[in-house]
């Protein structure tokens, strides 16, 4: 007999830091215990392609909205959103820069395809976790 189990979100804790107070803090201009960092639960989102953030969100971090996008959410609304670029997401002993879509009343943070993708990391639907897509060992795409 075949086990059911209830297919859900899957929930993972990050870590979000402003690249460029990381930048800064390794030039010394900057303490280190300054760089602004929130640690979250977001959704792993594969039907989501950036890392997607609230205006809070945003203001914590410190990133600045570069400039202005439309999203397309899953039931085909169009929503106004800003780009944020320079954020550093980090996941266990893995991390990824990249940019996030500001979206002002975001309810959730999700953790969209293209970062999942740049630290090697898939959702395994029946664990309902991320894992390393080769294990333990990160790969990195070259073409």
């Amino acid at each position: 007999m075949m086990k059911e189990f209830e297919m859900g979100m899957v929930h993972v804790e990050i870590t979000l830091k402003n690249v460029y107070d990381e930048m800064k803090a390794s030039e010394g201009l900057i303490k280190l215990e300054d760089v602004r960092s929130v640690t979250v639960t977001a959704v792993a989102d594969t039907g989501s392609l950036h890392l997607v953030i609230n205006e809070e969100l945003r203001e914590k971090l410190g990133l600045m909205a570069m400039e202005d996008k439309t999203a397309l959410n899953a039931n085909g609304q169009q929503i106004p959103c800003k780009l944020a670029e320079g954020v550093k997401v980090k996941w266990k002993d893995r991390s990824a820069f990249c940019s996030a879509l500001v979206i002002p009343d975001a309810k959730a943070v999700l953790l969209g395809a293209i970062p999942l993708e740049e630290m090697d990391l898939i959702v395994n639907p029946v664990t309902q976790e991320i894992v390393g897509a080769h294990g333990d060992k990160v790969l990195t795409y070259c073409f």
